[in-house]
């Protein structure tokens, strides 16, 4: 296959930023666009003057195009998922997959069937630091890992009101921001058996007791079969002094390795290895990390875009968070 049509499903923020990416990646030699908003559509056609425009998911899929990068509100990702996979369309959605287990395996076992290419933008997996720290804990260097600590507060949290519906968002920080995180540590140990999930919800300051509330901090602990114990916490709005915080710590008998954002941001990363009281950098900025689980996705199509086994762990993820939301 040489150059690849995509369409793109939503050109917010989000998908507006995947879809420049990939097509800098000179692998697309089509982008057809297709978003409910005029203004989104503007913006789009202002960076973008080559992209075909048209009015409706069901005509992007007429489209004959092998791909779709879907960037639309969470209720609607399985679904729009499954009926591109039917089609033929390969697919590479923004998290969450779906809003709860059943959901993912629902989208996964139809790409599985119709055997094409299933990509979720779990995007923290291809920062370099990740990467790095993934790398070293399966070598076993840090031989028995038997603790991770896992942290994601967004000072501001989301803008739009969808995301504080449970019916259409599926959860509040938990399903936005902890999905990254339980991703992050079950990838970089090789996704081991989860054996047990524990958790604590809250709603401004408050145990959630009504299950239609969106959490807006969580915390969970998470047993694995290696033995390790997983911790998590993540919020929208916490009053952290900065902007965010975001990392992912490793302790092992053999050391520890740590992924930390730099002076609150959003972007900048970097990964430090530990012996004892000795620290040693291994990753700073820059890192353009972004774009790059999309276009490694947009480069696995163009090589044949057939169903990928590793596509399984996004239902291992998502049954780890109905868990930490059945608590």
């Amino acid at each position: 296959m040489s150059g690849l049509r995509l369409g793109f499903l939503g050109v917010g923020r989000i998908g507006r930023d995947r879809m420049t990416r990939i097509l800098q990646s000179g692998i697309v030699d089509a982008a057809i666009i297709c978003d409910p908003s005029p203004d989104m559509i503007e913006e789009t056609i202002k960076v973008t003057p080559q992209a075909q425009v048209v009015a409706s998911f069901d005509e992007l899929l007429e489209r004959h195009i092998d791909g779709i990068v879907i960037a639309t509100p969470s209720a609607l990702h399985a679904e729009q998922s499954i009926k591109a996979l039917e089609r033929g369309v390969a697919v590479f959605c923004q998290k969450p997959l779906g809003r709860t287990k059943g959901e993912v395996a629902d989208v996964v076992e139809v790409a599985r069937r119709s055997n094409r290419l299933l990509g979720v933008d779990l995007s923290y997996r291809y920062t370099t630091g990740m990467q790095k720290i993934r790398d070293i804990v399966r070598s076993g260097e840090l031989e028995n890992v038997f603790a991770v600590d896992l942290v994601f507060h967004n000072a501001y949290g989301p803008d739009k009101a969808w995301f504080y519906d449970k019916v259409l968002s599926g959860g509040g920080c938990v399903i936005d921001l902890g999905v990254h995180l339980v991703d992050l540590a079950l990838w970089a140990l090789d996704f081991p058996e989860v054996l047990d999930v524990q958790s604590a919800l809250f709603s401004q300051g408050s145990p959630i007791r009504d299950a239609d509330q969106v959490e807006d901090f969580a915390v969970a602990t998470i047993e694995l079969a290696t033995g390790t114990v997983v911790r998590l916490a993540c919020s929208w709005r916490l009053s952290a002094g900065c902007d965010a915080v975001i990392g992912a710590s490793f302790y092992g008998t053999g050391g520890g390795l740590e992924f930390r954002n730099v002076e609150g941001s959003f972007h900048d990363f970097r990964a430090e290895r530990y012996r004892g009281t000795m620290r040693e950098l291994l990753v700073s900025p820059p890192d353009d990390w972004a774009g790059r689980a999309a276009i490694n996705w947009a480069r696995q199509l163009s090589g044949g875009g057939k169903f990928d086994e590793a596509s399984e762990s996004f239902v291992t993820v998502a049954a780890v968070l109905d868990a930490i939301y059945a608590h």
